[in-house]
């Protein structure tokens, strides 16, 4: 779920397509493990089930990486720049917690202590929330981008909107109009994914860092990992690196070039990344090269995602953690990952516990939105491929 996925989601389901698909890369041949031509048919099936979409994956064995891409007509580059949406989250939830390694923060820290009177009226109370709450998705907050107004504002008028520079501030802001889902409770945590809580969160960290957001991930993650082809577009509407164009079609059928927008510039969608470095960053974070042992134990101490519907349609299984999420393995264990839905661009991710595997992969529809129940189906099965290197294939 992104911050703009809300406009995604008023287009017409996918219609499949017959697949192309070519690879990339020294990949492994070694008879047993996880093969090119594995990934290749995982790749296709991932396209077959998002229907109008193209799909460019990668795995980092442990051995070397795995490369397949899928889609018609101009093919998506192999190092193509994307926005990961949601799965900034991810990062944002590291920042968080390195300043509470610092000292500079605490997660049971409440939002009033840092944000006076942002979090009121309607029935919220910032007092009742903690930073836990926000990185957690158990705050209760209403989710900006399910507001009336803003939805027809997206759908029906994109091209007015596309350039979008809202402070994050004002997104809070109209979340407050609506009451909250409910009021937090630590002893019996209930759940709801609210894209306003990463808003709020990254308002604390600035607080808290002395820094802006962006300069903090920029700061304590991109840089010290290395993530050259990793930035935080901000309001930037451009992507200056090699990607792919991205479409969706408006409610009346017309198909429109959305590649060019500024719409996902806040803490909960703004980061734009490759399959490369998102594979470098989840596997620095899992083997504790971004966290202290303490803090990343915070951040994969889950709870379960009751009461959200939706949440529960789309992703059936696992709990969700400090900005991650715990996901089953066919054969056994399991993986963290944080998925990013945004406008016409889907990025889902997994890495195993110990990092000795991962796989990240970014979809990119070209015309009508996927269905995300039957594209989350076809990744999860890649991504359980890709990291139990299933010697049955």
């Amino acid at each position: 779920m992104g911050a703009v996925a809300l406009a995604a989601a008023a287009v017409a389901a996918a219609v499949a397509a017959v697949p192309h698909v070519s690879a990339a890369g020294s990949g492994v041949s070694e008879r047993g493990r996880y093969s090119r031509s594995a990934l290749e048919a995982d790749v296709r099936a991932v396209r077959a089930a998002g229907g109008d979409v193209s799909v460019l994956a990668e795995v980092d064995t442990g051995h070397g990486a795995l490369h397949a891409r899928s889609g018609s007509g101009r093919q998506v580059p192999w190092d193509a720049q994307f926005r990961v949406a949601s799965t900034t989250k991810a990062f944002t939830a590291v920042v968080a917690l390195q300043l509470v390694a610092d000292g500079r923060l605490s997660l049971e820290d409440t939002v009033e202590k840092w944000l006076p009177g942002v979090v009121s009226g309607n029935g919220n109370d910032g007092s009742k929330i903690t930073v836990r709450d926000l990185l957690q998705q158990t705050s209760g907050v209403f989710d900006y981008v399910d507001d009336p107004e803003l939805a027809r504002a997206l759908t029906e008028d994109f091209d007015k909107h596309r350039y979008d520079a809202t402070p994050p501030q004002q997104w809070v802001a109209v979340a407050m109009r609506h009451r909250p889902l409910f009021t937090p409770d630590p002893k019996r945590p209930r759940w709801a994914y609210s894209n306003t809580n990463y808003l709020l969160a990254a308002m604390v960290i600035e607080k808290a860092g002395g820094l802006g957001w962006r300069e903090q991930v920029e700061h304590r993650i991109i840089a010290p990992l290395g993530l050259r082809h990793t930035y935080v577009a901000g309001t930037n509407p451009y992507l200056p690196g090699p990607h792919a164009r991205v479409h969706l079609r408006t409610p009346q059928g017309a198909r429109v070039d959305v590649t060019e927008q500024s719409l996902q510039h806040t803490a909960d969608s703004a980061v734009v990344s490759t399959t490369a470095d998102l594979n470098a960053f989840f596997r620095a974070l899992v083997t504790g090269r971004l966290l202290p042992p303490a803090q990343l134990a915070q951040m994969q101490r889950t709870v379960a995602r009751t009461g959200d519907a939706e949440d529960l349609a789309e992703w059936p299984q696992g709990g969700y953690g400090l900005g991650l999420r715990w996901v089953s393995l066919s054969c056994g264990g399991g993986y963290w990952h944080h998925e990013g839905d945004g406008f016409g661009s889907y990025t889902r991710t997994g890495v195993t516990p110990d990092g000795s595997r991962s796989v990240a992969v970014s979809i990119t529809s070209t015309g009508s939105r996927p269905d995300p129940v039957s594209l989350n189906a076809a990744t999860r099965t890649l991504v359980d491929h890709a990291l139990c290197d299933d010697t049955r294939r």
